[in-house]
């Protein structure tokens, strides 16, 4: 990437728009602390990641919350113990734990799904599952890699109002990364990028 320069306020809802290829995975890998730049700098919450050691990265990260596309759920655990690990890692109670990852769980509509593993749920229940998750530590905001790409058209829909929510409601400042221009409309502003570089970087009045 060459040249990125952009800035998120607590409370924005933005997208990364562009095609496979351009830097939007690579732009959310640095925001999300799982890679370091290798020049530039990059601050989150007022720290500039650049300087931190591992031990530094892994505190920040737990002010962030990452959805992947592919979920990443653990399979030989339940929906509710998915969620409660990001807490326990944290040295969170454990009773405390449960209660907590149950509540996000209702958050995100799978209050009956709690005990269930990831392999008895569909698609979208297993993107809520992994958002919840992400909610786990009550993180600063929300990183979303392609969150609608691996479910049917109205579980999308579902999954994009449950971000709304998050966002307007919750508090939770989002980035969300895509490919469809439909879902980057969804968002309050949209940054375009092409080859690595931002072409545009645009607020969306219609949202």
């Amino acid at each position: 990437m060459r040249g990125v320069n952009f800035k998120v306020d607590a409370g924005d809802f933005i997208s990364i728009l562009g095609p496979s290829g351009s830097g939007k995975s690579t732009l959310l890998n640095l925001i999300g602390a799982l890679d370091k730049p290798t020049s530039g700098t990059l601050f989150i919450d007022g720290v500039n990641i650049g300087r931190l050691s591992d031990n530094g990265l892994s505190e920040l990260r737990l002010k962030i919350g990452f959805v992947f596309q592919s979920f990443n759920l653990i399979h030989r655990l339940s929906a509710k113990a998915n969620v409660a690990l990001p807490m326990s890692i944290s040295d969170m109670d454990g009773a405390r734990c449960s209660r907590r990852a149950v509540r996000l769980l209702e958050l995100v509509g799978l209050k009956d799904r709690v005990n269930h593993k990831p392999a008895e749920l569909s698609g979208g229940q297993q993107q809520r599952v992994a958002i919840a998750r992400a909610l786990a530590n009550n993180p600063k905001f929300l990183l979303l890699d392609e969150p609608t790409g691996n479910v049917d058209s109205k579980t999308a829909k579902d999954i994009l109002s449950l971000i709304h929510k998050l966002n307007k409601e919750n508090g939770v400042s989002i980035i969300m990364v895509t490919h469809d221009q439909n879902l980057a409309r969804e968002a309050r502003r949209t940054v375009q990028m092409v080859d690595g570089k931002i072409e545009s970087d645009m607020v969306n009045y219609t949202t």
